[in-house]
């Protein structure tokens, strides 16, 4: 088994508050994990500490065996560019608009691309995810489902092969729903690892290798796809917490 990334006793607090304690985990290259729990419960944080997103009160994160917090700019970088976040209220800046929000990774990442080549790449993902309308615009001008398509399409631009994704289906209606399943489904074959947040357990069966169940800030639980396609104990147990 290769691992991506390995958390090691991690915990983490915010506010004199435990939001995550001593969880340890190693999430396998090429594989899809799902992050399920009731709402409070830590998953999103999780997520975030995975993601290096967040710094861990005690423990460690570490991607391909290199601890996050002590990574210098060129290696935490690297890490920046093989892996992409959507973020559950999707986190577009509110004062630029989406042509200068989808600009900024590929500026960042890939600082000798030509303005034509930045336009070519950013129509493709938009493209990809199904978004149409005109790019001068700021977020705060979109619905909650196209603010997510424009997240979704950020995480695309490069090219990562790591996918963060925290309730990325949520404000989206069936179609567009859909069309953001197939493209992780896509990931999937061509071997890219995706950790997601998600209440939805169809979306589970669906799509998760294993899944964690994260309850009270402890990982409580590791399953796999086949325990919860096969006993239907574990399924209303899972029902229940989402």
């Amino acid at each position: 088994m290769a691992v991506i990334i390995e958390l090691k006793h991690v915990s983490f607090s915010a506010q004199h508050k435990d939001i995550v304690r001593d969880v340890s985990h190693q999430f396998e290259a090429g594989k899809t994990t799902a992050l399920v729990g009731p709402s409070g419960g830590g998953k999103s944080t999780v997520l975030k500490l995975s993601a290096g997103l967040l710094v861990p009160s005690k423990g460690t994160v570490r991607f391909r065996g290199q601890d996050v917090s002590f990574m210098n700019r060129e290696q935490n970088l690297a890490f920046r560019r093989e892996g992409a976040v959507v973020f559950q209220d999707s986190a577009l800046w509110a004062n630029q608009n989406l042509d200068q929000i989808l600009e900024l990774p590929l500026r960042i990442h890939f600082p000798r691309m030509t303005k034509p080549e930045r336009e070519q790449r950013i129509q493709e993902v938009l493209t990809e995810v199904g978004y149409k309308k005109e790019l001068s615009i700021r977020p705060a001008e979109l619905s909650m489902g196209e603010q997510k398509l424009i997240a979704f399409a950020r995480a695309l631009l490069c090219q990562p092969w790591l996918l963060f994704l925290d309730e990325w289906t949520e404000s989206l209606d069936d179609a567009a729903a859909h069309r953001l399943i197939s493209i992780v489904q896509e990931r999937q074959a061509a071997q890219h690892t995706i950790i997601f947040v998600t209440h939805n357990l169809s979306l589970i069966k669906r799509l998760a290798d294993y899944i964690l169940v994260i309850s009270g800030g402890t990982l409580s639980m590791r399953l796999t796809k086949e325990a919860i396609t096969s006993d239907e104990d574990l399924v209303r147990y899972i029902e229940g917490i989402l």
